[in-house]
């Protein structure tokens, strides 16, 4: 039996995410690496083909990375090239139109988040996979950071026992570009093209929460824009005109409270850019990009409020890590792995567009709760 090669569509790699998570620590890596084993003894190959706007960039990629193929005309390759998968990470604004070309020609598609700018739009793309019958996913790269898969399974272990709150803290400084150059591309700042901590953020804590805890019944939010002028790659000044940070409240289903800041306007004082703190009767756990730290409560301490005496206790030093028990690998690279087999054994995609939407209903809850200044539920 001989391998099976996927050439894949991969629109919008030049930018920094594209680039580093998807093409180069995931398509490539798995290429390099000779593919992925099948149970028969065979192998699923991969074979990116790279379109984009700037022709020399993708040229150079292309060169770089020993890539065949590689264009700027996205209609001509959706209408002539045989690849069965389109993948896209371009900016948000212009992911629709796109994504809902490739379903028209029959390409399986994967795709980054969010997969819209609204509601509505993502219904369309949902509508679309279906009438064209195609296998289509989200990236939902979270779900396999190894502190968030160590939190899983004290989960489905019943280590919390009820889980009562969830509390999670994210972010850094992204500098304002006229200093130092800003870590994030400025179109994160401008709402008119898709920019926002609430478009980009929320979609990633709707996964997280419901694939983990609950479904997010209702959220109460404010988001705000913190800083308000930045300046771009060529050194400009500009507005920023999206919010930069979030605080919300999430309820969920089984009555846990989720409570989760989310921020490009706040220096760290964690272990890791992201911490999840989780609450149970019978246990806790603080998880992060890569560890996860318990204290179950038989080992809970007893802290006594003395605002007279300094504390002495080592609060951090009473929690115990959580071993891997497993190798893990790039995060993005485990979930193309995923979306790649059940292309090839024509399943459907557990987090398909479907998800995406839900994650942009939360969006516009959250944006909602904002602005009016209140409780709101999920429709």
């Amino acid at each position: 039996m001989s391998d099976t090669t996927y050439r894949i569509l991969m629109n919008g790699v030049t930018g920094r995410m594209g680039y580093r998570q998807h093409l180069l620590r995931s398509i490539l890596a798995i290429r390099d690496d000779g593919g992925i084993a099948l149970p028969d003894g065979t192998r699923l190959q991969v074979e990116p083909v790279l379109l984009g706007r700037n022709a020399d960039k993708l040229a150079r990629m292309a060169d770089e990375h020993g890539i065949a193929d590689f264009s700027t005309d996205l209609d001509t390759v959706l209408a002539e090239d045989p690849a069965p998968i389109y993948f896209d990470a371009q900016v948000t604004s212009e992911r629709k139109k796109a994504i809902l070309k490739a379903a028209a020609a029959g390409k399986h598609v994967y795709t980054e988040k969010p997969i819209a700018e609204s509601v509505e739009e993502g219904d369309e793309l949902v509508d679309a996979a279906a009438r064209h019958g195609i296998i289509n996913g989200v990236v939902h790269d979270k779900l396999y950071l190894p502190g968030l898969v160590k939190l899983k399974r004290l989960v489905d272990s019943g280590f919390f026992g009820r889980i009562l709150s969830v509390r999670g803290e994210f972010g850094y400084w992204v500098f304002e570009g006229d200093g130092l150059p800003a870590q994030r591309p400025s179109w994160n700042y401008r709402a008119q093209d898709g920019g926002g901590m609430v478009l980009d953020m929320f979609c990633h804590w709707n996964y997280v929460l419901e694939n983990l805890f609950g479904a997010v019944e209702a959220v109460t939010a404010k988001a705000v824009t913190h800083i308000p002028e930045r300046w771009d790659e060529q050194g400009e000044r500009y507005d920023a005109t999206a919010d930069d940070a979030a605080y919300a409240i999430f309820e969920l289903a089984g009555g846990i409270i989720a409570q989760v800041n989310s921020s490009w306007a706040v220096r760290v004082e964690r272990k890791e850019l992201v911490e999840f703190q989780v609450d149970g009767t019978h246990g806790s756990a603080v998880a992060g990009l890569f560890n996860c730290r318990i204290q179950p409560r038989e080992s809970t301490p007893m802290p006594v409020w003395n605002p007279d005496l300094p504390t002495t206790e080592d609060f951090r030093g009473q929690w115990r890590e959580v071993p891997d028990n497993q190798q893990f690998g790039n995060g993005f690279r485990a979930q193309w792995e995923q979306f790649l087999l059940d292309v090839h054994h024509g399943r459907q995609y557990p987090y398909d567009f479907a998800a995406g939407v839900r994650g942009l209903r939360l969006v516009d809850a959250g944006l909602q709760s904002s602005a009016e200044g209140r409780r709101v539920e999920m429709r």
